[in-house]
């Protein structure tokens, strides 16, 4: 993903300065036509060697996109593969970093949450009249002891089909 952002950035400013050189075509075409016939050809060999050269910046960002998406990779060198290797890693810890300090961020807001559920839960049990929680190292404790309580609890259950029938005691 990181490898494409940074082909398609390279790629945009290649379009960018296409269009700059465009733009300033237009901009002054009275300029130019009225320049002589020499400043003419020398600003269609200008701008004939700056497309040029982005045609060329292009096919190489083509190839390196390729390279780094492991196509092509036949003809690189050690020192070339060694590179993009260091460039990967680089990439990798990047979004290793990113992703981290986004479950932190999710993290904060989930404890967040929790305070504000708290807090709620034991407004709602004053209303109710309820006694509040203890202490949130003792909540975790009473619901344990809640759930193991119920674990050890038996229950029959029975299941038919049909009109129910009578149970003899």
């Amino acid at each position: 993903m990181k490898i494409n952002i940074l082909v398609y950035v390279n790629l945009c400013r290649v379009w960018f300065f296409m269009q700059k050189t465009v733009e300033r075509y237009r901009k002054h075409p009275k300029a130019h036509v009225q320049a002589d016939s020499v400043d003419k050809e020398q600003y269609i060999q200008q701008i004939i060697s700056e497309s040029t050269e982005m045609v060329n910046e292009i096919e190489q960002l083509e190839i390196s996109q390729r390279k780094l998406l492991g196509r092509g990779l036949n003809s690189c060198s050690l020192e070339e593969l060694q590179d993009m290797h260091n460039l990967l890693e680089k990439s990798l810890s990047n979004i290793r970093a990113r992703k981290d300090e986004f479950f932190k961020e999710k993290m904060e807001k989930l404890q967040e949450k929790k305070r504000v559920l708290l807090e709620e839960n034991t407004i709602l049990r004053e209303k109710c009249g309820e006694k509040p929680w203890p202490h949130p190292t003792q909540q975790k404790e009473a619901v344990k002891n809640l759930s193991s309580s119920r674990k050890n609890s038996e229950v029959e259950t029975e299941l038919s089909i049909g009109f129910p029938k009578p149970k003899l005691h």
